[in-house]
């Protein structure tokens, strides 16, 4: 199939685009929200392929993957298709729902010809999806290999824009739990965190290639999970892939997806901080943890299982049918 998608989450579509198919990401001249084309920081097969918006009616698609509102209206004054009535589509909704979230109504809930795809079931549970059909495909991630080491005796942290989403992605908790612990901090917008956290100096890492990130997390004795709201962070589960252990908030969906034997998940900081410590005096706890966490991760997050379930849905929809 040629399927067409929006680069909108860098480590969902990189597993998301290992499949069979021809993968058509739009490209715009800046490289902007609509339009990045092939990653620049993951490593993505020569499927999936960059095309200007201008050239996409001529490229033809099976089915559309959707993950933004708005996303729709751009297909449609690109190729004149609309989405679920001229061509099958999806809408992938990557997102636990924020404001008063029980309640919280998904744009799509009013149609019933795209089914919505969550990727946890805490969120299919949570968002009011009205007509919509709905059905759960839970991330799957490519496999580092088993490339924790634990030498060194810190944990390792993975988080986007820190200052911006300080509470949503539980940086005061980081830096709680940094207080006693020695703690390193990988992703995007490392440098509005050192104005906020200048403590961390020496210790943050701005958006280094996915596999470096990989090599350098492995080195750590645990991953710390600190978010309080997200829908499963794409990070916790590759960090017990690495075969790490991890330390988690017990929130949205990571009691679902971490096992007792992979680590601790729980909302008492004093009980993070303390096994943390404990795992820098012991090594070897530590390692059993992460090789049960990577056990689990095979498992339930496997790259296979993941490609399978979006084969199943592509048929399905593009033979009319309902997911299920």
């Amino acid at each position: 199939m040629r399927v067409l998608l929006w680069h909108v989450h860098g480590s969902w579509t990189t597993s998301f685009v290992q499949g069979g198919h021809e993968y058509v990401l739009p490209l715009v001249d800046d490289r902007g929200p609509d339009g990045r084309g092939r990653a620049q920081t993951w490593s993505w097969p020569s499927s999936a392929v960059e095309v200007a918006p201008d050239r996409l009616p001529e490229h033809g698609v099976d089915v559309v993957v959707l993950q933004r509102p708005h996303e729709a209206e751009l297909l449609q004054r690109w190729t004149g298709l609309r989405a679920g009535v001229d061509v099958p589509a999806v809408y992938v909704e990557h997102n636990a729902p924020t404001a008063a979230a029980p309640g919280s109504r998904h744009p799509l809930a009013e149609q019933a010809a795209i089914p919505v795809v969550h990727v946890t079931r805490f969120n299919q549970l949570m968002w009011d999806c009205g007509a919509a059909p709905t059905t759960v495909l839970e991330h799957g991630v490519v496999d580092p290999g088993p490339l924790y080491t634990g030498e060194r005796a810190s944990l390792g942290v993975v988080v986007n824009e820190p200052v911006r989403r300080w509470r949503v992605a539980g940086t005061d908790v980081l830096l709680r739990v940094a207080r006693d612990v020695d703690v390193e901090v990988y992703g995007m917008g490392m440098s509005a965190l050192l104005e906020r956290a200048p403590q961390l100096h020496g210790r943050v890492h701005e958006n280094l290639p996915q596999a470096r990130m990989h090599a350098e997390l492995a080195r750590h004795r645990a991953y710390l999970h600190p978010y309080r709201w997200t829908s499963l962070g794409l990070a916790l589960v590759e960090a017990m892939t690495l075969g790490q252990p991890v330390l988690a908030l017990a929130t949205t969906e990571a009691p679902e997806a971490v096992p007792a034997a992979a680590g601790v998940v729980t909302n008492d900081l004093t009980t993070l901080v303390r096994t943390a410590r404990r795992w820098m005096r012991d090594p070897q706890e530590a390692r059993e943890r992460g090789a049960a966490g990577r056990s689990h991760a095979l498992r339930r997050f496997g790259l296979p299982r993941f490609l399978d379930d979006w084969d199943a849905v592509f048929a399905g929809v593009v033979a009319g049918q309902e997911v299920a």
